[in-house]
């Protein structure tokens, strides 16, 4: 669709675009829609070992791919989908805990519409995959 804008970021996204003609974000008028954003490193591409750190570094990378597509980021997300593969020791309580964590973290001052999915497998080591929706207004 040529009248749409895709966008990738650095390393990580433009060797997606390279290698699978994906693209991290497309800009569908006054709103941004970003791919399933994972807790990789977006320049090693690792993962981290703690849970923690993963949820976090998903969020983040959530931030890259909307700013590098012009939006403003997690300040003006209405609408957040989580996937999560819920293995060994990590339960749902402790994806619950750091989901909570960072979503308030990048969302201080708005709470936008979340729904979260277990899903049997993620890509690679994945154990969190995060889309959204910015509306830039």
């Amino acid at each position: 669709m040529s009248h749409l804008q895709y966008f990738d970021y650095p390393n990580f996204g433009t060797r997606t675009r390279k290698d699978f003609g994906a693209s991290q974000a497309v800009r569908v008028g006054n709103f941004i829609e970003i791919s399933g954003q994972g807790g990789w490193d977006p320049e090693t591409e690792e993962f981290p070992i703690a849970l923690s750190d993963e949820v976090e570094q998903a969020f983040s990378n959530v931030q890259l791919a909307l700013t590098t597509a012009g939006g403003k980021g997690w300040d003006r997300v209405y609408n957040v989908r989580v996937y999560i593969n819920v293995r060994g020791k990590d339960g749902w309580p402790e994806y619950g805990q750091h989901l909570t964590t960072s979503l308030k973290k990048w969302c201080p001052n708005h709470g936008p519409i979340v729904t979260v999915l277990e899903v049997k497998g993620l890509f690679r080591d994945m154990r969190i995959e995060i889309e959204a929706t910015e509306h830039v207004g």
